[in-house]
């Protein structure tokens, strides 16, 4: 019996001594981005048309930067800062031309307030309107063009 042990022993130990697995080759690819248009259309979908209140932060009502963040939060499950002016501090800055969708997009609408939206791609941004609440407006309208501040990306 010790035998037929050490017999299943050694060759269970020889296998073991076998020659290395080759390494897998591993492929760089680009980032799937959460961004797309079908989550994109999801998350517009489930707003669309929720009212702009300052401060608020609920589907009864919710400014800017609160929607940015609950969006990130849905889509990443980032946490982002609640003001336009941290959110305007995260990531880094990108240029109009390099714009890719989930960007942070700003516009600086009056001497001292500012705006935050979230580039969806083709020049549109979804963003919560004061006057019609969350929708998407075009990069391209001669009042946000006009207004356009920088982009950042997180």
């Amino acid at each position: 019996m010790k035998k037929l042990l050490i017999v299943i022993l050694a060759l269970g130990l020889g296998a073991c001594a076998s020659a290395p697995e080759p390494k897998p080759v591993v492929k760089q690819v680009e980032p799937v981005s959460v961004w797309n248009d079908s989550n994109i259309a999801d998350l517009h979908s489930e707003w669309r048309g929720v009212p702009y209140r300052l401060g608020g932060a609920t589907k009864k009502g919710i400014d800017c930067s609160a929607f940015v963040s609950v969006a990130y939060q849905k889509m990443l499950g980032m946490t982002l800062p609640r003001t336009v002016q941290e959110q305007q501090a995260l990531g880094k800055p990108v240029a109009r031309d390099k714009l890719r969708k989930g960007d942070l997009v700003f516009f600086k609408t009056g001497w001292s307030t500012h705006h935050v939206g979230i580039y969806v791609g083709e020049n549109n941004f979804l963003h919560v309107s004061t006057s019609q609440g969350v929708k998407i407006s075009s990069l391209l309208n001669s009042y946000w063009a006009s207004k356009y501040w920088n982009a950042r990306r997180i």
